[in-house]
């Protein structure tokens, strides 16, 4: 289900980017160019997502030597997943928190921080180790980037079109609604980020319940998940806003309007789905 959810907002998206061209290209060929550049821009983010993500948390990668317990733990749920060992790293802070990152499962980064290791118990740890590999295993950082891509074609075509307004004194010399133009430049760029935030939701939703499946334990997840939002709106990971769709969870979450723009779902809606799981999961699991 949540597949089918993330390919019609998709699916949404794409269709919100060929209405603002309806309103804004006209028979101009430079704002194809414009696209083009976008979609290059973010490709190339995503291409290099682990390097960007992982420096911008400080993270260092760390060995079996040094980290024994942890190594073998994301070694093991990585073969009972069927994913090649990704790369291992300590973020060191007190805040409480996880993420994973790399555009392919063959290119990937597990990272989490020295203070979620402080506060989980084995359990949790495991389940919250599952849920960043069930990112990898479900190629989300390629859904975002695809997701970034036509949000970012979006804003920049409604910015080009109040340039357009702005230096044109108001006039629209192609003879489309001046207050249509006016409405897709104020609103285009709004409604793709609720979109683009929509599908991030969506994508922790599928991971939870992958992890749930992978270590047969979805309590511990919704048991790890409760003390890191705790932990996380007393001391919030520090880093770029950008990044924060990657994290396991976002202390943004709150009244309904808050969680419109928030990049993930609330915690009591992803506890309450892993709970239903472990009832659908088979008792000899």
């Amino acid at each position: 289900m949540n597949q089918i959810k993330t390919a019609a907002l998709l699916g949404l998206l794409s269709a919100l980017l060929i209405t603002v061209s309806y309103w804004v290209i006209g028979g101009t060929g430079g704002a194809i160019i414009g696209i083009g550049l976008a979609a290059a821009m973010n490709l190339g983010s995503w291409y290099y997502s682990d390097k960007i993500a992982l420096a911008a948390y400080g993270a260092r990668a760390v060995t079996a030597n040094q980290v024994p317990g942890l190594y073998r733990m994301v070694e093991r749920l990585s073969q009972r997943a069927n994913l090649p060992m990704p790369g291992v790293y300590i973020i060191p802070t007190n805040a409480a928190n996880a993420f994973a990152t790399g555009r392919d499962p063959e290119h990937a980064a597990v990272a989490v921080t020295e203070g979620i290791m402080n506060i989980l118990s084995e359990e949790e740890l495991e389940g919250v180790i599952a849920h960043e590999l069930s990112h990898i295993n479900n190629r989300d950082t390629l859904t975002q980037a695809v997701a970034a891509t036509v949000a970012g074609a979006i804003s920049w075509l409604a910015q080009m079109a109040s340039y357009s307004m702005w230096f044109s004194g108001g006039r629209d010399d192609r003879g489309s609604n001046p207050v249509g133009l006016l409405l897709t430049i104020i609103l285009a760029p709004v409604a793709a980020s609720v979109i683009q935030l929509a599908i991030s939701r969506t994508r922790e939703f599928s991971a939870d319940a992958g992890a749930a499946r992978l270590t047969g334990n979805p309590r511990a997840l919704a048991s790890a998940l409760q003390r890191l939002e705790s932990s996380a709106r007393q001391m919030p990971l520090d880093g770029n806003p950008a990044f924060a769709p990657l994290l396991i969870v976002n202390s943004s979450a709150g009244d309904w309007f808050r969680s419109l723009f928030s990049t993930h779902p609330s915690t009591a809606a992803r506890i309450q789905n892993l709970m239903k799981l472990e009832q659908e999961l088979p008792s000899s699991y």
